[in-house]
């Protein structure tokens, strides 16, 4: 089967939404279908264009079975309201003629498209009603009720009623996936039949991602010598909520046996780094190899999953896949009912959102209890296995597509 996927972001970009779309192209050109992606240059989660893929146009490749098409966009250094939105543009336009093309050329059964961009899968959706395929979506995030909860976006007035309208239009397709139980009751809540709703989740490698039974290379190599590590990793931006953990931080410093440590990129971190001066319990790193991963996971006592109030229903972070994986448990801020707090409940501890409080008493409830801190980490590799398996669930996928195109 010949299909086609129009998405944003890729791998190589290591974080986000890169490398689930990656996954999800590899595994279908495993299956024996024949993948062509388009999507643009990598940038994420550093907002800044990758040099190595510098100047040249449109690039064409094939990466681990997959025909990989990228275009080159206007990337913000500081993503906001407006410059975000031209973003988006951006790709769609500088996506249109090449997918145009690619869909006259291969004739595919399916053309998938992933949100964000709705911009870009209005595209999708046009090119695959032109040539008979069917169109598949699959939203990662609602981008535009996240635009408001982070503050992108004003809630009420005539931009509010036009992105609630352009949505609307946007989630028609023959086939709407997206990543939990609770955004697959939202689509419902948008207009999408539940005959048309899939549920998709993003997940993890649990063959190459194993709880670590000995001490992480990464404390000799970062000099740790505190026994507990409390670990983010991932994008540094306006919805995870950094704020909270940096405060928790300050309210453990008297606490010697516990460091933070922070590893990623992204427009707030430099913001974050400020915010934590003068604290010696608080380490920055970059984002780490993917190939030591199970090292940097492993390293932790407890991961760190904060998010701001009101996005815990809108997306459902990639990251805690692995986390769950690793066997050590999560310490998370989401309220009680959400889609976070679902996934985390009997593997972790939770709190308030912008609670530091709250958040550094649920850390130390983990570290300072060694048994519950081992059960808690059994039972997060056991939803990982119950709930997260990528070959399972990339499988299901397959099968569902087969089915629509047929």
């Amino acid at each position: 089967m010949e299909v086609l996927i129009l998405g944003l972001n890729y791998a190589p970009e290591p974080v986000g939404i890169g490398p689930c779309t990656a996954s999800m192209a590899e595994a279908l050109a495993e299956a024996g279908h024949r993948v062509r992606v388009i999507c643009a240059k990598p940038y994420y989660p550093d907002w800044r264009p990758d040099p190595a893929y510098a100047g040249g146009g449109v690039r064409r490749g094939v990466e681990n079975g997959v025909e990989v098409l990228r275009v080159p966009i206007y990337v913000p250094s500081r993503p906001g309201g407006i410059n975000r939105i031209v973003h988006y543009l951006s790709f769609a336009l500088a996506a249109f003629l090449p997918l145009l093309v690619e869909v006259l050329r291969c004739r595919p059964a399916v053309v998938i498209a992933i949100a964000p961009s709705l911009i870009a899968a209005l595209f999708g959706r046009l090119v695959a009603r032109l040539t008979g395929a069917r169109f598949w979506l699959h939203v990662q995030d609602f981008e535009v009720e996240a635009a408001f909860a982070t503050g992108l976006l004003p809630r009420t007035g005539l931009v509010a009623g036009f992105a609630r309208w352009f949505e609307r239009r946007a989630l028609d397709a023959d086939c709407v996936s997206t990543i939990s139980p609770q955004m697959c009751a939202g689509l419902e809540r948008r207009g999408i039949a539940r005959s048309r709703i899939f549920e998709l989740r993003n997940g993890a490698d649990l063959t190459g991602i194993v709880p670590l039974d000995r001490p992480s290379s990464y404390r000799r190599e970062w000099g740790i010598d505190r026994p507990h590590v409390a670990v983010y990793s991932g994008n540094i931006a306006g919805k995870q909520g950094l704020e909270t953990v940096i405060e928790a931080a300050r309210l453990l410093r008297h606490r010697r046996d516990l460091l933070f440590v922070i590893c990623g990129s992204g427009p707030a971190r430099a913001a974050l780094v400020r915010a934590a001066h003068g604290l010696d319990n608080v380490q920055f790193r970059g984002l780490q190899p993917r190939e030591r991963l199970p090292e940097l996971l492993g390293i932790a006592s407890v991961h760190l999953l904060p998010q701001i109030d009101g996005v815990a229903d809108l997306v459902l972070p990639s990251k805690l896949t692995n986390m769950l994986a690793s066997g050590r448990p999560v310490a998370a801020t989401a309220a009680a009912g959400t889609a976070l707090a679902a996934e985390v409940e009997g593997c972790g501890v939770l709190s308030a959102p912008g609670d530091p409080q709250a958040l550094a008493e649920g850390i130390l409830q983990v570290i300072d209890d060694a048994p519950l801190r081992m059960r808690l980490g059994g039972r997060a590799r056991r939803r990982a296995e119950e709930r997260w398996d990528r070959r399972r669930i990339l499988a299901s996928f397959e099968r569902q597509l087969c089915e629509l195109a047929r």
